[in-house]
């Protein structure tokens, strides 16, 4: 790969799909973002491949050259075979799809396909906050709750494509049942749709609660950041649900230290937001069950994200496969 050449990411979500044209520093060069399903239900395929062919033609008037491309998608991929899983509630019509070779075949490009946080870990190790470091944890707590791990400057996939789901590791053995199959997992507690829906099912037990008057009656209208908001303004029935996030937070922290000891943690995603004013309570939590050497020397950051990071992490997927590739074979 040449200073000339550029790495194309592209980050897929439920909602908004993201692609861009990104330098090898890290500098996203082109952008563009589209509904997942603009083309209709069903057809996430036809809106990535458009994108990755507007994002390319326009980097090539700009005399850039696209070396790889990138994808994020949201849920398990068999990386040997680029293959996406059977589970992408998000965007179910890619389940089981050799996304890799569809789009390599259509393009000519090579194209590597991964969970999207476990791209996000790369992005966040290559370009942003782990920059340097040779081991890396990031922690993504969105609608769902997605990790990736980067140790030994490698990255950590599993047999199936499953390592780093964190958000699955249970917190709570007498917890309740989550969405995946589990019990008491740390995603009931600690991500968007576990932090609404327990708000939602305390509110029922307290009508009087003012989390429930600001969310105008309607319980199904509580949000996370509607529960942050209202446990910053002293409502007990929303603070016990953030309680419980911070606790659960510390926990995987604890696990994440004593059993992997990176040298960063990069907590992120649509929830980090909301989290960063908390930082000193979840290393308070993170403090009774990490031990205290191994905690001390990891760097935690609260990094809010957005598209443009998910792009990165994307796009480093490609660097990190392109470089492994060059290593394997020999070259420089």
């Amino acid at each position: 790969m040449t200073a000339a050449e550029l790495l194309l990411g592209v980050d897929v979500g439920g909602t908004t799909t993201a692609a861009g044209a990104v330098t090898r520093a890290g500098a996203v060069v082109v952008e563009r973002r589209v509904s997942t399903h603009r083309d209709g239900p069903g057809r996430a395929f036809e809106t990535i491949a458009g994108l990755i062919a507007a994002v390319r033609a326009e980097a090539g008037r700009a005399g850039g050259a696209i070396a790889g491309v990138g994808v994020g998608v949201p849920g398990p991929v068999d990386t040997a075979l680029g293959r996406v899983g059977e589970h992408v509630p998000h965007v179910p019509e890619l389940a089981g799809r050799a996304l890799a070779a569809e789009l390599g075949a259509r393009f000519g490009l090579p194209v590597f396909v991964d969970n999207d946080v476990n791209a996000l870990a790369l992005g966040e190790w290559t370009f942003g906050a782990g920059r340097g470091a040779r081991s890396l944890v990031v922690l993504a707590p969105g609608t769902g709750f997605g990790a990736g791990i980067v140790l030994d400057g490698r990255l950590v996939r599993g047999v199936a494509g499953f390592g780093g789901e964190l958000g699955h590791t249970p917190v709570n053995f007498d917890g309740p049942p989550c969405w995946c199959g589990g019990r008491g997992c740390l995603a009931l507690y600690a991500s968007g749709r576990g932090i609404a829906e327990a708000a939602r099912a305390r509110v029922a037990r307290h009508p009087d609660a003012p989390l429930l008057a600001v969310a105008g009656g309607d319980a199904g209208a509580i949000t996370a950041p509607l529960v942050f908001s209202a446990a910053a303004a002293g409502d007990p029935v929303a603070s016990s649900v953030v309680d419980e996030a911070c606790q659960a937070l510390g926990a995987i922290l604890g696990t994440v230290v004593n059993g992997l000891n990176p040298e960063v943690v990069v907590i992120t995603g649509g929830v980090a937001a909301s989290l960063a004013a908390l930082e000193t309570r979840i290393l308070k939590a993170a403090g009774q069950y990490a031990f205290p050497r191994a905690l001390a020397l990891t760097r935690v950051l609260i990094v809010p994200g957005d598209k443009a990071t998910s792009m990165r992490g994307a796009a480093a997927l490609a660097l990190y496969e392109l470089t492994t590739a060059r290593h394997t074979e020999g070259q420089p």
